[in-house]
Order: C-alpha cells, then structure tokens, then sequence
C-alpha cells in the first residue's frame, strides 16, 4: 500500500473564562454532527510557517482569531484513506485569545465550535494524543506571557 505523508498545523486557543473563577476556557470544534470533539487544525499551504497556518485554520474553522503565544507538543498518526496508508503530522501552538465569536464557525468544515472550560474540554477531546496537546496548553497558559519556560 502506498504511503502518503501530510503535514498540518492546529491552535488550541485559550481566553479566561468569565464564570469560571479565572479558569481558562479551551476552544474546540465538533465534527459528524458532535460525536467527535477536536482541536482545529489544517494542512500548512504554500510558503506559509506553520504559526500562519494554525492562525488561519482556527480562524477558519472557528471564527475565532488567535495570537501564537508558544509550540506546543507535535502529534502524528497514521489512518487509511482511499486506499493509501497516511502519515499525518501535525504541529500545534498554544494561541492567546485576540477576538472573533465562535458562533462564526464554518458549518462546511465543522459541526460547531465551542468554549470549554479547560478540565470540561480534557473530557470532551476524542483522541487521547489531542487530550495532551491541550492539557500542555492549559498548563502553559496560566502561565505569565513571556514565561513558557519557567
């Protein structure tokens, strides 16, 4: 079987969230009618860097817009499709909250998306290699900018 690599890059953006004591809320997108919750993420295009290309797929798919604060840890897969065996990378950032509503979703890519508070969002997550690029982010979030590696 022929095998396929594709590289891609996701934002987990993260706001604090108004009702929640200072607890910072994740941001995740549904998929097959809610049965699948993900972080958001898409194929780098072009000469973009992969910071651009998690910037424009959250955006994109959430109507939310984000400002890379730090990598967070890379995940890859591997999955069949359409005969061929896929070898998927995927680069993610943790992005602080700049503007936008997630109700501006795009329904031709996404179910929904929607605020989670970060422990709500570590149980809603599907896949497990998901769950701990998020909890990397909620963890360096309630961090001071600046000190992701303190």
């Amino acid at each position: 079987m022929k095998t396929e690599r594709q590289h891609s890059a996701g934002g987990v953006v993260v706001r604090r969230a108004a009702d929640a004591g200072g607890e910072g809320e994740v941001l995740l997108i549904a998929l097959k009618g809610g049965r699948r919750w993900q972080l958001p993420k898409g194929h780098v295009e072009g000469d973009e860097t992969v910071a651009e290309t998690a910037v424009r797929e959250v955006r994109e798919e959430t109507g939310v817009t984000g400002r890379p604060r730090a990598e967070l840890p890379r995940i890859d897969y591997w999955f069949v499709e359409e005969g061929k065996r896929v070898h998927k990378t995927v680069d993610f950032f943790l992005l602080d909250y700049v503007q936008g509503s997630s109700g501006d979703y795009d329904p031709r890519e996404v179910s929904t998306a929607r605020w989670f508070v970060c422990s709500e969002a570590l149980q809603r997550l599907t896949f497990d290699n998901e769950r701990r690029v998020a909890r990397a982010a909620c963890e360096l979030w309630r961090r001071p900018a600046g000190k992701e590696d303190s």
